[in-house]
């Protein structure tokens, strides 16, 4: 507790960017399924010795190490770490320096933890020194060693393997040695050795024994590794980070961990140091580290159908979605379609003589039914050829893929408003290829132009304002969602992107007024209650932010590549939130989701909830590992919780997040605060003496 206490007088924090002006938030601090929080097979108790030794106090200067002490520090905290082995602080014994005698090693190898293990425990060792072959036998140096009695002041490895395979009982036994012919470890397996070999055969008393290099070769360490480390140890607390976690499934297993090892290893020394995993019985997937931080999203379900209820105020229209024919409607005779997947649809309402309704694009909402109502009204007044040329670009535009596709739809678009000057879908329709096209200032000369042509045009004004979201112009995007929402009080999508717009003009009590609108309208946008849960964030209204991040989750909980266009997630998604990706570019659905789990993480952090903010971070991480801020804030939970508790274990797995945000952004402002913090943490962490 002491230690804690002490820490407690040196955290150094911003409230996560509080008084700093940064979008991304820094400035701001049935339900979707929580976060995982414990691995499927769940993390057994668990105990473990630690060796570090740098100076032998019977060897000379030649043979003394320098940075076997530091790994013993490293594997140590690494093993206490939420983020990590999960090992509990008071269950992990550290020696290092003097302190690691020969009899204070027997005492804690064959009293302690034969006395403290039980069959369903997992048993961790790890030696950081010297290592000998004397007479064709192998010994651990301890601190006391003396090359003039090798037998009688080294630890005989053979004798470590007895102890390992025959004296402690536990489910997983895991041997970490990073020594100078550490290889040569040995597993007795003769009929004499109390049934060794049929324990090890056993999986339920597995044994995974990783060593630094074969028997005649050395272990090497250098500055190089992280500022100074065994090479074999540096990558062993690298890969138990999540480094060795390919599968992203938050799990480093023995098999993942010896894999990344040796072929790091290896490489890094170009061959001459070759760690070995070969002997003794394990079981592959025996767990070594829980990392929930770096858990992939996992496979999400298909989106649930949509359905649009097509009605008109004629006989005879023929309605057209996306490009087909999909029947016939008169004035009060309905046409229903299920089973639509959620995105933009575009629609199109056509009656001989006249003036078609579109084509507009409308959004289908998951498990949700919309009616679209289609008004034929203008006599039909277009030349033939410009409705043509339109027709053939709006079927590049619907059905195309490529950018190819794109560029041929906008020639045919052009020849229709070339054929007919105030032909405002056609300037429209370039408008938005354009925009796909990131040619935003062609889009934006033709948004204008169908604006122009058409001032009550409101779908154009309101995919204009998108477009002007997205490359941060929010003062005219508010400006041209003031005319549509005064002129169509109900305009759903308008009144979200003003919830959006509001929101990046720090207008709150707005954005939180028109999310609520769009919400009414359209119960089933998720964008909307994404907004209003980021505004009610800003606005201090913690638990009902979080009870809106997780409606938004839910109402998206679904493969996104299995829905419509992109802009049903996010039209007009903001470079000005922090993200540089546009709102074409298809991950922006992952950022949404990686932003609200961060959202209901900083606004539980805000409650000091720790516990519970905790997982809703990790799971920010599994949509974008790399995300500087989302790691800044974990590292300041873990570090709060452990002045709170008085648990010296939750502060590794502080120290690993602000160290990974530093990794990914030195320069942001918090990164000071997250330097000094990373000294205290370190600075603790060498004086907490289990």
């Amino acid at each position: 507790m002491k230690y804690v206490a002490l820490f407690a007088a040196c955290l150094l924090t911003v409230p996560l960017g509080a008084q700093q002006k940064q979008e991304r938030d820094l400035k701001y601090e049935k339900d979707t399924p929580e976060p995982v929080t414990t691995p499927p097979a769940g993390i057994p108790r668990s105990y473990a010795l630690v060796i570090g030794i740098s100076q032998y106090q019977n060897l000379p200067e030649k043979l003394q190490l320098r940075y076997t002490e530091r790994d013993a520090d490293a594997i140590y905290s690494i093993l206490i770490s939420p983020e990590g082995g999960n090992f509990k602080a008071e269950n992990v014994h550290k020696l290092t320096g003097a302190r690691a005698t020969l009899s204070a090693m027997r005492r804690e190898l064959e009293q302690w933890l034969p006395s403290v293990a039980h069959n369903d425990d997992r048993v961790l060792i790890y030696f950081a020194g010297h290592g000998f072959v004397y007479q064709g036998k192998g010994y651990l140096a301890p601190s006391d060693f003396s090359a003039s009695s090798i037998a009688g002041t080294g630890y005989p490895m053979d004798r470590l393997g007895e102890v390992i395979g025959s004296k402690i009982h536990a489910k997983w036994k895991v041997l970490l040695t990073d020594a100078c012919h550490s290889g040569a470890i040995s597993i007795p397996d003769d009929e004499n050795a109390q049934g060794m070999n049929r324990a090890l055969l056993d999986l339920n008393k597995s044994l995974f024994s990783l060593t630094a290099s074969r028997d005649r070769e050395r272990s090497f360490e250098s500055a190089d590794w992280g500022g100074g480390h065994g090479i074999f140890t540096y990558y062993v607390v690298k890969g138990m980070e999540g480094s060795a976690d390919e599968n992203r499934d938050g799990i480093v297993t023995a098999d993942e961990l010896a894999e990344y090892v040796h072929r790091n290893v290896r490489e890094a020394t170009k061959g001459q140091q070759n760690p070995t995993s070969e002997r003794g019985s394990f079981d592959p997937n025996m767990l070594l580290s829980w990392v929930p931080s770096n858990r992939a999203p996992g496979n999400l379900p298909a989106p649930k159908f949509g359905t649009l209820v097509f009605e008109t105020n004629l006989a005879n229209v023929e309605v057209f979605l996306d490009g087909k024919s999909v029947g016939t409607i008169s004035k009060g005779t309905p046409l229903r379609m299920p089973g639509l997947v959620p995105g933009a649809h575009t629609v199109k309402g056509v009656r001989m003589g006249y003036e078609p309704d579109g084509p507009r694009e409308e959004t289908v909402y998951p498990g949700e039914e919309s009616t679209v109502t289609l008004k034929i009204l203008i006599p039909r007044r277009r030349p033939r050829a410009a409705v043509d040329a339109f027709d053939k670009g709006l079927e590049l535009y619907v059905k195309g893929k490529s950018n190819e596709d794109r560029k041929r739809a906008i020639a045919q678009f052009e020849q229709a408003l070339t054929l007919d000057p105030t032909y405002s879908q056609a300037a429209l329709y370039i408008a938005r290829a354009s925009r796909d096209l990131f040619d935003d200032e062609q889009a934006g000369k033709y948004f204008q132009k169908a604006i122009e042509i058409d001032p009550d045009y409101s779908e154009a004004r309101s995919t204009y304002a998108g477009m002007l979201l997205d490359i941060g112009n929010v003062d005219e995007s508010i400006r041209q969602l003031d005319v549509v929402t005064r002129r169509e009080p109900n305009n759903a999508m308008a009144l979200y992107l003003q919830a959006q717009a509001y929101r990046m003009k720090e207008m709150y009590p707005e954005s939180i007024e028109a999310a609520r609108k769009a919400i009414k309208l359209t119960p089933n946008n998720g964008e909307a209650h994404f907004w209003l849960a980021e505004s009610l964030r800003m606005s201090n209204k913690f638990q009902d932010a979080a009870a809106e991040y997780k409606e938004y989750l839910r109402l998206t909980d679904f493969d996104s590549k299995l829905a419509g266009k992109i802009n049903y997630y996010a039209v007009g998604f903001l470079i000005g939130m922090g993200r540089k990706k546009r709102a074409a570019q298809r991950d922006v659905w992952s950022d949404l989701r990686n932003m609200a789990y961060f959202g209901i993480c900083d606004s539980y952090r805000k409650l000091n909830q720790f516990d519970t903010a905790i997982p809703y971070c990790q799971k920010a991480l599994s949509y974008d590992p790399a995300d500087a801020y989302v790691h800044y804030a974990l590292g300041l939970l873990y570090a709060h919780k452990a002045q709170a508790s008085g648990n010296v274990g939750d502060l590794p797995a502080a120290l690993l997040h602000f160290r990974k945000m530093l990794d990914i952004n030195p320069d942001l402002t918090e990164s000071e605060y997250a330097r000094k913090n990373i000294a205290s943490i370190d600075a603790l962490l060498k004086r907490a003496e289990p």
